[in-house]
């Protein structure tokens, strides 16, 4: 039997650990390979760990053309290839 999933309620602490959602986690997580779980605990982690925060784009603004053709050709091809 499927359990239905947890929704946000704006009037719940977001920091609380909902013992429905825990034990729905736990279930579900039983239910996964070595691999899988592994998987779901670096989900888990990057989802509570702070994202890097970056700079605006007007303090970038002094960069702009100061690159070469040449060399932007060359960065955009190495993004490209990934």
């Amino acid at each position: 039997m499927v359990q239905p999933r947890w929704s946000p309620c704006a009037e719940e602490d977001a920091t609380m650990v909902l013992p429905a959602v825990k034990a729905q986690i736990l279930s579900d997580l039983d239910q996964l390979s070595l691999e899988e779980q592994g998987r779901a605990a670096e989900l888990v982690h990057r989802l509570v760990s702070p994202h890097p925060k970056g700079v605006a784009g007007r303090d970038l603004l002094r960069f702009a053309r100061t690159l070469d053709p040449a060399s932007v050709r060359e960065m955009r091809e190495a993004i490209e290839e990934g």
